[in-house]
């Protein structure tokens, strides 16, 4: 039986009260530190490496964080959600996000579907007409082949995709598998649409509208904003839009759409970049190789998960060491510094993974909770970062973890010598770099030119930025996040602090408005 109970109130949160603190510094110091390099990691899917040598950590520390997978239920609750139990309370819903790439359990049957099989028609459904526009099948008005795709959505509509999109744009061009350029509009300020529209060809492009409602208020927006610039061209809008949304919604089976693709209720915005919403842009921009090959990543990364030791779970285990950095040592945030220039937006999709799953005060049921819960999270790429906040980082009166992601070879396989070293030596060097220099720090007689140390850190390693690495970067933080929202007994699933905003934006649209609002609305002219 699964228990579903506050953190505070389990056994194991005592024995991580009580367990010696390690001090880093002395840790990772001469060759303790490197002993611990080749000790503490654990392999991922996809080749990747979870190296935590550097986090603040040790054999009682794990051992204690062990006991509390253990009594948390942690590889119970997982099989409860891949097995199809409804694990969003608060919207009282199945999560079914590992679906889309694979099935880790029991068939799950929902609204009288396999979703399993419902999940895969969408993905054969979307392969077939990517290739059939790949083929010049499937062309515009004057007969001629599509050359651009541009998605309109927002949050976990676009955020995900996009970064998703970027991180294989190179590698797809490099390995002869790129065939549309993709563009994307999310915000609702109209410079937004505007430049997008004016950086593409109009005429030869597909616009995917992204909205599983089928109201989202900005995407809805948007897709006006792009229909009324194809009308001015003189095109048919619907022979360049296609749609991704539930089977519900009013955009399901309207004429304006040259096709539809769905998804549903199941799966949150922020964890649809494996559902048909990152799979009809990524399959046209790459393929739908490429796409089942993202999937493929992700699905073993998922099975991965499921091992109920969390010494051989490396999604569990970073999670476990994130929830002992916020509860016992006190650390509010956590930078995610991927060393790839494919990864430039990865970090703002983790932010908002992260940030709406477990940015919550109240526990699955609706309860006060007494601890803190989801820590704040950003990032850049390095070496960019290291010229912008790693100043704080090193030397700042906050102590932040760091999560680094680090690859042995660069994308393109361009590069240079310079200096005796190539370009992708030299990012890698700087990681490696970093990671010591957060940890053991640096005494000077000068206090300006000293640095404390005891900055704890992870990195993941990987070969190289592959569709199949992506996906199992990707359902690695996914699974991380989970597995961090069932210790605290919080529901991951929902988002009811986006709501607030959203309403009052419809009342100040509708003049109805009152006290401090009005008088925000006359400031910005309304």
């Amino acid at each position: 039986m699964i228990n579903w109970t506050n953190f505070d109130e389990l056994k194991s949160y005592s024995e991580l009260q009580n367990v010696k603190k390690v001090e880093l510094k002395e840790v990772m110091a001469g060759e303790n530190g490197a002993e611990r390099v080749k000790k503490y990691s654990v392999p991922m899917a996809a080749g990747f490496s979870f190296n935590y040598a550097a986090k603040a950590v040790d054999d009682d520390v794990l051992a204690a964080l062990k006991n509390l997978a253990e009594e948390a239920q942690l590889a119970e609750k997982y099989a409860a959600l891949y097995n199809g139990e409804v694990i969003n309370t608060g919207e009282k819903r199945l999560v079914l996000h590992q679906l889309t790439r694979g099935q880790l359990g029991d068939t799950v049957t929902a609204d009288g579907v396999d979703k399993r099989k419902f999940y895969v028609g969408e993905q054969n459904k979307i392969a077939a007409f990517a290739n059939d526009v790949h083929a010049g099948k499937i062309v515009n008005e004057a007969g001629e082949k599509f050359t651009t795709v541009c998605q309109i959505g927002i949050g976990g509509s676009d955020l995900g995709p996009r970064a998703m999109y970027l991180a294989l744009e190179n590698w797809a061009k490099a390995n002869d598998t790129f065939f549309m350029d993709a563009h994307f509009i999310s915000n609702v300020d109209p410079d937004d649409a505007t430049s997008v529209l004016n950086s593409i060809d109009v005429a030869h492009t597909i616009f995917i509208l992204v909205s599983k409602s089928g109201t989202t208020l900005e995407t809805l927006t948007n897709e006006a904003f792009v229909k009324d610039a194809l009308t001015k061209a003189g095109l048919d809008a619907s022979k360049h839009m296609i749609a991704v949304t539930s089977e519900t919604s009013p955009l399901a089976s309207s004429s304006d759409y040259l096709a539809a693709f769905f998804m549903d209720d199941y799966i949150g915005g922020r964890f649809s970049s494996t559902s048909t919403c990152g799979g009809a842009v990524l399959s046209l921009a790459f393929g739908p190789k490429v796409f089942a090959d993202f999937l493929d990543g992700a699905a073993a990364e998922d099975v991965l998960a499921k091992n109920a030791d969390p010494l051989q779970n490396p999604d569990m285990l970073d999670a476990l060491i994130g929830v002992y950095e916020r509860n016992f040592l006190g650390y509010g945030a956590t930078a995610v510094l991927p060393y790839s220039q494919a990864l430039n937006r990865f970090p703002a999709h983790l932010q908002q993974l992260d940030m709406e799953s477990n940015g919550k005060s109240v526990n699955r049921f609706g309860e006060p909770i007494n601890y803190v819960t989801g820590p704040v999270i950003f990032g850049e790429p390095g070496t960019n970062g290291q010229h912008s906040f790693y100043q704080l980082l090193h030397q700042g009166t906050d102590i932040l973890p760091l999560q680094f992601v680090g690859f042995k070879k660069n994308q393109i396989g361009n590069d240079v010598v310079i200096q005796g070293s190539t370009s992708q030596s030299k990012l890698k060097a700087n990681v490696a770099a970093q990671i010591v220099a957060f940890a053991l720090g640096k005494d000077d007689a000068d206090a300006n030119k000293s640095f404390k140390g005891n900055r704890p850190s992870s990195i993941i390693i990987g070969d190289q930025v592959t569709p199949a690495a992506l996906g199992a970067l990707l359902a690695h933080f996914e699974n991380k996040i989970m597995f961090q929202g069932f210790v605290w007994n919080v529901n991951s699933f929902d988002q009811e602090g986006v709501q607030l905003g959203k309403t009052l934006a419809k009342k100040v649209l509708a003049k109805d408005t009152d006290g401090a609002l009005t008088e925000y609305a006359k400031l910005l002219e309304i």
